[in-house]
């Protein structure tokens, strides 16, 4: 990994303005971490997730789900296992953490939407909807409205976790390829061709507000402020829209898509996936990226960032490679540190617990693990 430059040569723009990156980061060596438990899954992994308790899940392409524990896991069959009523052969599309905190949930290519937990001791797992015939192929929570999203096809649906009458369809035009709620859990966003739409996700009956863009959206995130939506696009850019008057973002320059993108410092930042280093916008003030420059940190010629995560409290971001290589890097005093040095396939799933001191990951051959973040606000300390 070599040192950040500046992503100039990739030019984006907000707006009508087109502002280079222009911040640069040194970079450290690896170094050595107390808490370590590596997995090999052999099955894809498609999400790496902490619940709220701190209970590393990871959601996999065999239609399992493995929750941690002090021994090592516990196996949830979530979709098309025999646990659950199936014949096997199913995968794990999608997966959120539970709007209680407890477990994940889960979407499959059974049509299930699958809530996979430890309550109390007891492995447990509770089918939330059933769609037959459909792919469940983007679920989202929130802790604060307490309502589960997903998407089949066409359709969102929509699903109260204290309330199993409660059921919303919203019906789209195009394939929805992406889903967000909003800070506050009432509204809904979706991700579709040609743009996004906003929905009030407990309201039966209603127009959405549409925000459009030519192209193909293929995932979207709210800012923690819930001032501005972030989508990804199918041709290689992010594209924003100020939510206070619709005004649009265009943050392009991209070497290949964005799969990843994670809010962190308390909403200040935005780091991106889809390009050699990590791509770090600023969002802090009323216009947010807007007329500013990024930065592109930890470039390396022979790799690409595929996965990114934050933590929420920190200007630290975590970086996933193609290669297999993971590292975290503090926006504030320059450091970066590999956290994973072993090269393997490309990082598939990656985030951090809530409170910042462990992060977990997986690939796209299976292999996961749970590791400890170190603390990079201070000088890295040599042995000596």
């Amino acid at each position: 990994m070599g040192a950040a430059r500046a992503f100039g040569s990739r030019a984006a723009r907000n707006g009508r303005d087109g502002r280079g990156f222009g911040k640069s980061l040194a970079v450290a060596a690896s170094a050595p971490y107390l808490a370590r438990m590596i997995f090999s899954f052999d099955a894809f992994v498609t999400d790496a997730l902490f619940d709220r308790a701190g209970r590393a899940a990871f959601a996999l392409g065999d239609g399992t789900v493995r929750l941690r524990t002090d021994e090592g896991f516990v196996t949830v069959e979530a979709h098309g296992g025999p646990q659950m009523g199936g014949l096997g052969g199913g995968a794990v599309l999608a997966a959120a953490v539970h709007p209680s905190g407890l477990g994940v949930v889960t979407g499959g290519d059974d049509g299930r939407v699958v809530w996979s937990r430890i309550d109390q001791g007891e492995v447990i797992a509770t089918v939330i909807a059933e769609l037959k015939g459909k792919w469940i192929e983007h679920v989202a929570t929130s802790a604060a409205s307490g309502l589960i999203a997903f998407t089949a096809g066409k359709e969102v649906h929509v699903r109260d976790a204290a309330d199993p009458a409660f059921a919303r369809v919203f019906a789209h035009e195009k394939t929805v390829s992406g889903l967000a709620f909003e800070p506050k859990g009432r509204r809904l966003a979706s991700a579709t061709y040609g743009g996004a739409q906003l929905w009030y996700a407990r309201i039966a009956d209603q127009k959405p507000t549409l925000l459009k863009w030519a192209g193909s959206h293929i995932a979207a995130a709210f800012s923690p402020d819930g001032k501005f939506l972030i989508s990804s696009m199918q041709e290689n850019q992010l594209h924003g829209w100020r939510l206070s008057d619709g005004k649009d973002m265009r943050m392009g320059g991209y070497p290949a898509k964005i799969k990843s993108l994670a809010f962190f410092d308390k909403g200040n930042l935005l780091a991106t996936a889809g390009a050699s280093g990590a791509v770090i916008w600023p969002f802090a003030g009323a216009n947010g990226p807007m007329g500013k420059e990024a930065a592109e940190i930890g470039f390396s010629r022979d790799s690409m960032v595929v996965r990114v995560a934050g933590i929420d409290a920190q200007p630290v971001c975590l970086a996933g490679q193609d290669n297999g290589k993971i590292w975290a890097a503090h926006m504030r005093n320059g450091r970066i540190e590999t956290l994973k040095a072993e090269k393997g396939a490309p990082i598939s799933a990656l985030s951090t617990s809530a409170d910042g001191k462990f992060f977990a990951w997986g690939d796209e051959n299976g292999e996961a693990g749970v590791l400890e973040i170190p603390d990079l606000s201070g000088p890295r300390q040599f042995a000596g």
